[in-house]
């Protein structure tokens, strides 16, 4: 019986049907990628998959005049290179819920951060992008099969398999043309220019932009871009200038502080388990201060776009590629705003200046105090191979003090940062919640490095209180990005006890990031309208009457009702911009009317300036 079946299987291997059996299971792992990443909570499209099977159809027949072994041989490289593209690709779309670019290579460096999230990027379903090649690699290196050589083959069959290369590599080269132009079509919105393109479409378009990044950039220069922003301002500030307080310039001369929190997501304010609130020391500084409900994250990205979104008032483009490929480029940053002023500005961040390039970008910024983990005297305790955040906050609030007045400073957390097992946290007893069934899963690690941080804050208040600098300061402070997953199953059981969060809430939930703000004079107010970090920089020339030169964003206290990601996202007060309109109190899709086509032209006219900004360099 054995034997039978070497046989059958030589003979499979061994004739042109192996081909045909790889491209099928290529075809599979193809539509198990779109099951679990762009089409995960809906029906594939058939036009997908339809150019999907003609892809790998293609590229297969182009191998039909290869000798049979050969053919084979590299059958199986490509479908171990074709499996390994998509199992990475999957992997990072579970981190980020974005594919990888090819513009990304320049930050391997940085692979930490991502290795670090292992254990929830890995699913049991992942094995299958490989399984069939380990069972033939098996049979293999068993010498249950053997790859031959072919017999030679007769001219009218060679001539056959010509024919089939050359039409395989015309259609090859058709369809990778029309996808890279499908793609184009949706240039900030990757899940739209996969399901358009296809995941090969979108790489073969994505390395074309990466060749000729000029594509992407509509203002070729610094006069086209200001003429379309000024006009764009105008529009603005006819329809959203009113604010919900009159108090424009009454800052003059106060402290500002901008603390950007590791992973903190909006869902855990004002929230207990086990009868302990999550973060009680947050909670008590927005609560009796500025609460923004409703502030969200630039783009399914990292911290340093964040920071960068933050100072800058422009969108990040790919995942830390204005930090670490467009560093040298001019700005009007935060910092440029209040150096005018003659304020002492200063970074702060318990890593070292490598990281995320952190060093050249505020060297570049001219800031006057780059605090980073070598700059701090105390550096006994690291968590998660971060300075902690205590250590960080007690050695901030020291490093003001000796600074000249007025000074603006931008504080960046990390005790909570991805991994969330505090590795390094001397005293455990900091964590004082008890997560009950959760204990030692992704979620419950989340949720206690939430309220270690939220412990770390309550000392940081303290600390300024005593060095009798917070009654004289704004302090702004607001999550990076998202910590856990869109569709965390622990997470949304935990969601659904409040009320049943429909695909739509569990979408804004991911991008919503706990937003507050200390006006000295101001308290007790709740903002609910959305704002995103591009407000930022705007709020606070609103408050010290400043020029906040180019700035995409525009006064949290005023009356703007949308925001926008830089991959084609849109949140109003209302709907939801996700390929297709959403009301966000039902889920349900709505027609695009008017007013909603407004918000779509507004959100490319910002996207087009910004990009341009960036890529162009325009304001140097």
């Amino acid at each position: 019986m054995k034997a039978k079946i070497e046989v059958i299987l030589n003979k499979i291997t061994n004739s042109d049907l192996f081909i045909v059996i790889i491209a099928i299971f290529l075809i599979l792992k193809t539509i198990l990628f779109y099951k679990n990443t762009v089409c995960v909570n809906e029906s594939l499209d058939i036009v997908t998959i339809r150019n999907s099977i003609i892809y790998i159809i293609s590229l297969f027949g182009i191998l039909a005049i290869m000798p049979r072994k050969a053919k084979n041989i590299v059958g199986l490289i490509i479908n171990i290179l074709i499996s390994l593209l998509l199992f990475v690709d999957n992997l990072y779309y579970i981190y980020s819920s974005n594919v990888l670019s090819v513009l990304q290579i320049s930050n391997v460096q940085y692979g930490e951060e991502i290795i670090s999230t292992l254990p929830m990027l890995l699913k049991p379903y992942q094995i299958l992008y490989f399984l069939d090649i380990l069972i033939i690699f098996i049979l293999i290196s068993t010498k249950n099969i053997k790859l031959k050589e072919s017999e030679k083959a007769k001219k009218l069959k060679t001539v056959a398999k010509t024919m089939i290369s050359i039409f395989s590599i015309f259609i090859f080269i058709y369809i990778s043309i029309d996808g890279s132009n499908k793609a184009l079509e949706d240039m900030y919105n990757r899940d739209t220019q996969i399901k358009k393109s296809t995941i090969f479409g979108y790489h073969i378009s994505d390395l074309s932009n990466a060749i000729n990044n000029s594509k992407k950039i509509k203002y070729k220069t610094k006069d086209e871009m200001k003429k379309e922003y000024d006009l764009l301002k105008e529009e603005y500030n006819e329809e959203y200038g009113a604010s919900y307080l009159d108090i424009a310039g009454t800052m003059q001369g106060k402290n500002v502080i901008i603390l950007q929190l590791e992973s903190m997501q909006e869902f855990v304010l004002n929230k207990t388990i086990n009868g302990k609130e999550i973060t009680p020391n947050i909670n008590k500084f927005i609560n009796e201060n500025i609460r923004f409900s409703n502030m969200y994250m630039q783009s399914y990205s990292t911290t340093a776009d964040s920071e960068f979104s933050t100072l800058t008032s422009l969108y990040p483009v790919e995942n830390g590629m204005a930090y670490s490929k467009y560093y040298k480029n001019s700005y009007d940053d935060i910092f440029k705003l209040f150096k005018k002023e003659g304020y002492t500005t200063s970074y702060m961040h318990g890593n070292y200046g490598y990281f995320w390039n952190r060093s050249n970008v505020y060297k570049n910024m001219n800031v006057d105090h780059i605090e980073l983990k070598d700059s701090f005297t105390d550096t006994s305790e690291d968590i998660m191979g971060y300075l902690s955040d205590e250590l960080l906050y007690k050695q901030a609030v020291k490093k003001l003090q000796e600074y000249e007045k007025p000074f603006i400073t931008y504080i960046v957390s990390a005790s909570s940062h991805t991994g969330f097992t505090l590795d390094g946290l001397q005293d455990r007893s900091k964590v004082n919640i008890d997560v009950g069934k959760y204990k030692d899963t992704f979620f419950g690690n989340y949720l206690e490095s939430v309220n270690y941080a939220d412990y770390a804050f309550g000392i940081f208040i303290d600390e300024l209180k005593e060095a009798d600098l917070y009654n004289d300061s704004i302090i702004i402070l607001y999550g990076d990005h998202n910590g856990l997953d869109m569709y965390n199953s622990e997470m949304i059981e935990t969601l659904n006890e409040i009320k049943n969060y429909t695909d739509t809430d569990i979408k804004l939930n991911y991008i919503r990031v706990l937003a507050g703000m200390k006006i000295p004079g101001v308290e007790k107010l709740k903002i609910d309208k959305p704002v995103s970090k591009l407000d930022i920089k705007p709020t606070l020339a609103y408050l010290f009457n400043l020029d906040d030169g180019i700035s995409l964003g525009t006064n949290m206290l005023a009356r703007k009702d949308f925001i926008c990601l830089n991959n084609e996202r849109i949140v109003t007060e209302d709907y939801y911009y996700d390929e297709n309109w959403y009301d966000i109190k039902t889920g349900e899709m709505v027609e695009d009317d008017t007013k909603l086509k407004k918000y779509y032209d507004y959100m490319q006219r910002e996207l087009e300036i910004s990009t341009s900004i960036v890529l162009g360099d325009l304001l140097k």
